[in-house]
């Protein structure tokens, strides 16, 4: 995989939604028996998107350049699109008015000295920034003693994409709902692909899991996309057993593209204990690391 092509973007990505929609779902009728393609046909989307049979399946063939607000808004409504699909097809549309030009290398992503002060000084909770590749950039001491297993890898930055799909018995031992997270994980990635269709670290990340995760293939394959968003996430630890997290991800105005996870749980439940336990080891080790060094100093 050398780029994202968006023409071929678009046309599976509609093609897709289209096929999971049956006539009766979206107020038409189902004529005849014997329905030659899976959902709706290409005249129903332009009848209930309001545009013309050719328009759609311009649109459909991966020109969306052309396509106002209102017509990318009709299209949506017509598809059932929820809010994290609409955001992609916009993406998409967007990306297609820009001209084509090389993918581009981005510069070394780094997080500002007062971002890893505001990581820092949350101390009772794993806290930490990511980007839309889901590289980890920088994180407080909890957040690396609870995400040590995806630390295990050696390259930097840690990516929680490959740690889901180039891992997958370590990464099936740490999350509890492995199958929805790696789902997540491939369905965000294409979000970002949508976002970024030329970055190249990202075109490589995906080209790397494509050729070595059939499972990720498939999951690339089904056209997903979903937002950063709040949740839950139940792990187990190697030090301090299951935990069930509440989960918090903010964008960062400033820092575009980037994003602030902040796991928590209620306080009393047994998961806030074992965050205290992990809080504790993780100082101990902070504080043996810390005295090894100065031993051998």
């Amino acid at each position: 995989m050398t780029m994202v092509d968006l023409r071929t973007e678009i046309r599976e990505f509609l093609r897709s939604r289209r096929a999971r929609i049956a006539p009766e779902q979206a107020g038409l009728p189902a004529y005849g028996g014997n329905r030659r393609v899976k959902g709706l046909r290409r005249e129903e989307v332009a009848l209930l998107a309001g545009v013309s049979v050719d328009y759609y399946v311009r649109m459909e063939r991966g020109s969306l350049a052309g396509a106002s607000d209102g017509v990318l808004d009709a299209l949506a409504s017509a598809l059932q699109l929820d809010e994290a699909e609409r955001d992609h097809l916009f993406h998409l549309a967007r990306q297609s008015k820009v001209p084509r030009g090389p993918r581009r290398r981005r510069t070394a992503m780094t997080v500002r000295s007062t971002l890893q002060q505001v990581l820092d000084a949350i101390s009772d909770a794993p806290a930490w920034i990511s980007s839309g590749r889901h590289d980890v950039l920088a994180m407080n001491q909890l957040a690396r003693a609870l995400y040590s297993p995806v630390l295990a890898d050696p390259r930097r930055p840690a990516n929680a994409a490959r740690f889901v799909y180039l891992s997958p018995a370590a990464a099936r031992d740490f999350f509890v709902d492995y199958d929805r997270i790696a789902g997540d994980v491939a369905a965000k990635l294409r979000m970002e692909a949508g976002r970024n269709p030329h970055d190249e670290e990202l075109i490589a990340l995906v080209g790397e899991l494509s050729t070595c995760s059939e499972l990720f293939r498939q999951r690339w394959a089904s056209q997903d996309v979903r937002l950063h968003r709040s949740g839950r996430k139940r792990v187990r630890h190697p030090i301090v057993g299951r935990l069930d997290l509440d989960t918090e991800t903010l964008e960062l105005p400033t820092e575009p593209g980037l994003h602030l996870n902040v796991y928590t749980a209620p306080a009393g439940t047994p998961t806030a204990d074992n965050l205290a336990l992990l809080a504790s080891w993780a100082a101990t080790q902070q504080t043996l690391a810390t005295e090894l060094e100065a031993h051998n100093g």
